[in-house]
């Protein structure tokens, strides 16, 4: 899994090629060009960009005596011959690769750009040492040292050219790190990474430190385990797998483990971090919060160098990345800073991204940004105290920590990332984050006034309970009907050390911008468990009470410019939200709104005169009718473009027809109908988190739905997908054949009565084809009824009972699969002659 940084194009230049030698100020780096050294990047309308592949050996570790060649590229300034150099770093897990259209971007803004592989990735030697001064960071200063001598960079004196180094995640600690440990480099433009890695991987939000942290397993494990490599840590050093396996044996923080990763960590150089530094922080972020940016932005400032924020809507969990902004962001940062360019757009003080809600004729989401003129930090300028309610509560820790209840886990956060929608909210709000039992409640009265949250909210707690006590605080939006949103799907973990019979601690809880409105309650949930941490596997019971009301930061001075802004006002896809919205409405059984015709009660689907036509005229489905019985497997087939994949959004519910109908069991079918409930699908591919095993996400799935976990008949889906032992690994280990699978599986969960699947063989070999013809083939013999949208005709042939041809959005042909071939022939031909003649069957 990679963590931070827009993916690029993957085209890559190689080839054996000669070897150039250079004198390094700091040693000897050699340099292996790539054939042809030369290649030339071009987008559409755009001048062409010259790079030059190649690899540079340097030297590193405590004694300076390993040897590591770097696979880069270097990109000449466009239009120019000379520019300032910028250094673009890539995220964890990723390449040089991923920053390429980054890269490409500047040269044609006139800077000459190298990007590079880090040690232990991609086609680069050595191995991971997370950002060590003794490893990456010489190697970065020597990568400074090579650009200093190439013709098309700009120097302020010999040795030392005009620098700006960019990169996220794994990418902006390098930045951070370098900066410190190299007086060249003049602007930095960290994004959406850490101020301390022991603080980010063992958090603690009694400010007690990392001996006291939760340990962050599920972050923890996709940095050390999701590396590549053949043995369980991949490519990192020893000493880090060793100090990585005896934290997560024992869920705790060793006093080593926590030295060695703060070598890593700018919160070790903070004071010597000097240079004008922009700091893009995601609000979608439970891997680095935005406590992380916080302690990063106060410990530059006090050194005396501006230092800029940024709080956009997306983050490591999800979100939205708004890429294209954040690229003008980095490139008008570096304008002024490194050309002195006072044309460019200021980006000073601090901004944060909002969303302005739906644009009314393009249905997408409208984002802007509210800014100030200086960053305020996470306890804003204003506070205000938000009375709870509650009194003392009892909550258990359950034995093994399961269930757990879920917070923040990689991906999710696009669920509850756009805050200031009531869409997404809702969307958000129906994963249940908090197991019965295992959480404490706190409830404010209703707001008289809408109320801005900026920054970290606090509140005293009272906790009590034998030893260690380990907690999970949330913070949720409860709207005047009761349903509970989280404001940020993020949760602050903390450990009371020896509670006893009582200890009252101060709980800072995540950094977030959200708006409670007028009549909206907020509400404190602290839980025993979270399924992205370690936790006491003993069962215990504690006793919890807020002893003080919820301290709210504000920064009133953030204002949003009025429109029109064209630098900062953008359009965002809602497609997203609203798909999500629609099946986990699908979820809740609500009553009432559903016209019902009883004499189709025992009719999986009946579709009568459906028609849907898009804003650009064009006619996707016209004027559909056909029927399904219990027990059929029903093939729909069609050419490209014949609206197969039009018709089942529409039987999804997720879109609506302009007219006809479609019945369900007698039921008429739109966005959010109860009798969805009873359908099963997957369309579009499968989408797991992979460091999670089969069955975890499986759970996790079912969990989002809303509904009872003794409905989900977990184990006979998969009896018939057939996983096996296989459901207990990692997704990142499957085949495709066995993420099909797990998708089959996935859209069986309920056993639902109809079962709708797009495509469900794409990828797969022969004999995965076959093992999936079995699947669909089990799972109709009970009563239950199957629709395939598949172009492999034979396969349909060997699998369907019945079919539904389609072409230029009109049924063509429909009946049992043996009337449609008739004597002799294959459906391939029957097929291509319906298709053709455009006649009705």
């Amino acid at each position: 899994m990679r963590l931070g940084g827009a993916r690029g194009l993957r085209e890559r230049w190689g080839g054996a090629g000669r070897v150039t030698r250079w004198t390094a100020a700091a040693g000897a780096v050699a340099v292996a060009a790539a054939g042809g050294a030369v290649a030339w990047g071009v987008a559409s309308g755009e001048p062409p960009v010259k790079a030059l592949h190649q690899r540079i050996q340097v030297v590193d570790g405590p004694k300076d005596d390993q040897r590591v060649w770097l696979d880069t590229a270097f990109f000449r300034p466009v239009g120019r011959t000379k520019g300032p150099a910028v250094l673009l770093a890539h995220g964890f897990g990723g390449t040089k690769d991923d920053v390429r259209t980054e890269a490409e971007d500047l040269a044609r803004a006139g800077y000459a750009v190298l990007t590079w592989s880090a040690r232990g990735f991609g086609a680069s030697t050595g191995q991971i040492a997370l950002n060590s001064p003794d490893y990456e960071v010489k190697d970065v200063r020597q990568l400074i040292d090579w650009l200093a001598r190439r013709p098309e960079v700009t120097l302020d004196r010999p040795g030392d050219p005009r620098i700006g180094i960019a990169g996220a995640s794994y990418g902006g600690a390098i930045a951070l790190m370098t900066a410190a440990h190299d007086r060249r480099v003049d602007a930095i433009a960290p994004q959406i990474t850490w101020y301390s890695l022991p603080d980010a991987l063992f958090p603690n939000a009694t400010g007690d430190g990392a001996d006291a942290g939760v340990f962050k397993k599920l972050w923890a494990g996709i940095f050390f385990t999701g590396s590549g490599g053949n043995d369980a840590c991949g490519r990192f050093l020893p000493s880090l797998c060793t100090m990585y396996q005896q934290v997560a044996e024992s869920g705790k923080p060793t006093p080593e483990a926590v030295e060695t990763l703060r070598r890593s960590s700018p919160e070790s150089v903070a004071d010597r971090i000097r240079v004008p530094t922009l700091l893009v922080q995601g609000q979608s972020d439970s891997l680095f919060p935005l406590d992380q940016a916080d302690a990063n932005a106060r410990a530059i400032a006090r050194n005396g160098a501006p230092v800029s924020v940024v709080w956009y809507q997306g983050g490591h969990d999800g979100g939205d990345p708004e890429t294209e902004r954040i690229r003008e962001l980095v490139r008008d940062w570096f304008d002024r800073r490194l050309r002195g360019d006072g044309g460019a757009p200021p980006v000073d003080g601090f901004t944060v991204t909002r969303a302005g809600g739906i644009d009314s004729g393009s249905q997408q989401v409208v984002v802007l940004a509210a800014s100030t003129g200086r960053y305020p930090g996470l306890n804003g300028t204003r506070r205000r105290t938000v009375p709870l309610t509650g009194g003392e509560q009892t909550v258990h820790n359950p034995a093994g920590g399961s269930p757990p209840s879920i917070s923040a886990l990689p991906g999710l956060g696009a669920l509850g990332s756009i805050g200031d929608l009531g869409g997404a909210g809702a969307v958000a709000g129906q994963l249940p984050a908090d197991m019965p039992g295992q959480s404490a409640v706190f409830d404010s009265p209703r707001l008289t006034e809408p109320l801005q949250l900026t920054g970290a909210p606090t509140v005293r707690v009272r906790v009590q309970g034998e030893g260690d006590v380990t907690l999970f605080a949330k913070l949720y939006d409860v709207s005047p009907d009761g349903q509970a949103s989280p404001a940020r799907r993020l949760a602050a973990p903390l450990r009371v050390r020896d509670a006893g019979d009582g200890r009252e601690v101060t709980v800072t809880l995540p950094g977030m911008d959200y708006r409670f409105d007028r009549g909206h309650r907020m509400r404190l949930v602290l839980s025993t468990t979270d399924m992205g941490f370690a936790t006491p596997v003993k069962p215990a019971t504690y006793k919890v009470r807020a002893v003080s009301g919820l301290t709210v930061p504000g920064v009133p001075s953030l204002t949003t410019p009025a429109a029109p802004v064209p630098a900062w006002v953008w359009i965002l896809p809602a497609a997203g939200l609203a798909v999500a919205a629609g099946i986990l409405a699908t979820g809740r059984r609500r009553r009432g709104g559903a016209a019902y015709d009883p004499s189709l009660a025992d009719v999986p689907l009946q579709i009568t005169g459906l028609t849907k036509a898009y804003s650009n005229g064009h006619l996707a489905v016209d004027d559909l009718s056909f029927r399904v019985e219990k027990g059929q497997v029903l093939g729909l087939l069609g050419p490209n473009g014949a609206g197969k994949t039009t018709t089942l959004r529409m039987l999804m519910g997720l879109i609506h027809p302009d007219a006809g109908e479609i019945r369900i069991f007698g039921h008429s079918v739109a966005p959010g109908a109860p009798v969805l409930s009873r359908l099963g699908s997957f369309v579009e591919g499968p989408g797991f988190l992979p460091h999670l095993s089969g069955r975890d996400n499986l759970d996790l799935y079912w969990r989002a739905t809303g509904r009872p976990a003794a409905e989900a008949h977990l184990e006979e889906a998969l009896r018939i997908a057939g996983l096996g032992a296989a459901l207990d690994r990692p997704v990142r280990t499957y085949s495709q054949g066995m993420r099909q699978r797990l998708a089959i599986a996935q859209a069986m969960l309920g056993l639902p009565d109809l079962l709708v699947l797009d495509e469900p063989t794409n990828g797969l070999d022969p004999p995965q084809i076959r093992e999936m013809r079995e699947v669909l083939v089990r799972y109709a013999q009970a009563g239950r009824t199957v629709i395939v949208s598949s172009h492999l005709l034979a396969e349909v042939e060997q699998t369907c009972t019945h079919a539904v041809v389609m072409s230029r959005g009109r049924r063509v042909a429909a009946g049992p699969v043996a009337e449609i071939t008739g004597s002799g022939r294959r459906l391939e031909d029957a097929f291509l002659e319906i298709i053709g003649t455009g006649g009705t069957a």
